[in-house]
């Protein structure tokens, strides 16, 4: 494909500081389409594959005057602010191919009652609900429906604006919470109630370029902060790829009723979406429903995504954001991929900073192991924890309990007290 770029490489913007940019960035350092690498802002795990670059995801202006003062050729968005806020408008109003939705497009993860409307209008299977913005109303909704039942920011909310109230009065606390502004802000200011689905959640991912799909592979993330699914909700703590629950036939299912009306549907509403599509599946007696849409890769999903991927990711992406995603096919590892993800103990509540991470070196050298960087910094030469989420711990291996083994392996010569993590990731699977 290509091939008049192989000659020179192009230069490349990654727009992100995770553990989902340092696996893309990664990835993406691999590829001969690729001379040279910038991430912004990084970290320092992406800093050994890539030039970071000291702009925050949200200072929109500050990445698109540095795309065009540095010529960029290709700039890949990893988190869905940039998205929602309009980074991608504004690099394609330079004429800068761009891997990410618009910003009205990005509302199919910006706003949950956007993406439950969608669903509405083009009938994709998802939970019955409805919007409020009032109190009142949304109680009285809560009494006809009973519990439990899911209560949902539409905004924004770093993955944690999810009630699941398993009584009436939860579920009336957390609408009370939300609707005052005190839970999430802006992003609660107006919500979506839906009906619970009782059944195993999946990741499935595929990309787009407004027209044709391309799928890609399935993972189970773990929200859960503790062992055995317990505790808060958090940005999730490990998962392993592919689900196990993804067969051939629901794959065929998820594509027929699901992504295609939603590539469809997009463009009737004049928003055609350029990007990936993460969708959140419930499997409710052995039918998917959709939950949610995120407009971005899954973290910690796309770390396992990444490690079985065997196609040139550059390539792939660069097609769909120029509209040529009918010229290219990925080639995935049969063996399956795991992530356990460390957090900094007290998260997703407050917790510690600044606590010192020995050892990494001594990890990352476990055979069929990769560390990926999350809300790390470096300090004085040391690295140090800054953020929730800190490392994703990857691995891949012939069968899931082997890719298990050695993730636990690499995460047992860590050196980081203040640290934890689950330690049953894939559960399911095993």
């Amino acid at each position: 494909m290509f091939l008049g770029l192989y000659n020179k490489g192009m230069k490349i913007l990654l727009v992100g500081s995770g553990g989902r940019e340092h696996a893309l960035a990664w990835k993406m350092a691999q590829s001969p389409l690729c001379s040279k690498l910038y991430v912004a802002p990084g970290n320092p795990g992406i800093a050994q594959v890539a030039e970071c670059v000291a702009i925050g995801v949200e200072e929109i202006d500050r990445l698109a005057q540095f795309a065009v003062s540095e010529k960029i050729e290709f700039v890949v968005v990893g988190p869905e602010a940039p998205l929602v806020a309009g980074l991608a408008d504004r690099l394609r109003e330079q004429n800068i191919p761009v891997f990410g939705p618009s910003a009205k497009a990005a509302q199919l993860e910006g706003s949950k009652g956007f993406m439950k409307d969608i669903c509405r209008k083009y009938n994709i299977p998802t939970a019955a609900y409805e919007r409020f913005s009032e109190i009142a109303p949304a109680h009285t909704f809560i009494d006809k429906l009973g519990a439990p039942i899911v209560v949902k920011a539409d905004g924004l909310a770093a993955g944690k604006g999810v009630v699941v109230a398993e009584t009436v009065e939860q579920a009336k606390d957390a609408v009370s919470d939300m609707l005052s502004g005190n839970a999430f802000g802006d992003a609660g200011a107006s919500i979506v109630i839906e009906e619970f689905l009782d059944g195993e959640e999946i990741s499935y991912f595929a990309i787009c370029d407004g027209e044709n799909l391309l799928t890609l592979s399935s993972a189970q993330d773990h929200k859960r902060a503790f062992d055995g699914d317990k505790g808060p909700n958090t940005g999730g703590m490990g998962a392993y790829s592919p689900a196990r629950l993804m067969t051939p036939a629901m794959e065929a299912e998820v594509l027929e009723k699901i992504l295609k009306p939603t590539v469809s549907a997009m463009k009737s509403e004049g928003c055609p979406f350029t990007g990936v599509f993460f969708a959140g599946l419930m499997v409710v007696n052995g039918v998917p429903k959709l939950l949610e849409y995120n407009v971005r890769f899954g973290d910690p999903e796309c770390q396992t995504l990444m490690l079985r991927l065997k196609s040139d990711l550059v390539e792939m992406l660069f097609a769909a954001a120029t509209g040529k995603l009918d010229t290219v096919k990925p080639e995935w590892s049969t063996n399956p991929s795991l992530c356990v993800v460390m957090a900094a103990k007290g998260y997703p509540g407050s917790y510690q900073k600044n606590t010192s991470i020995r050892n990494l070196d001594a990890a990352g050298k476990v055979s069929n192991a990769q560390i990926f960087h999350a809300g790390t910094a470096l300090k004085n030469g040391e690295i140090v924890a800054v953020g929730g989420r800190v490392l994703g711990v990857s691995a891949t291996g012939e069968t899931v309990a082997a890719a298990r083994e050695a993730a636990y392996k690499a995460l047992g010569l860590i050196d980081w007290p203040e640290g934890f993590c689950r330690r049953d990731i894939a559960w399911r699977a095993l």
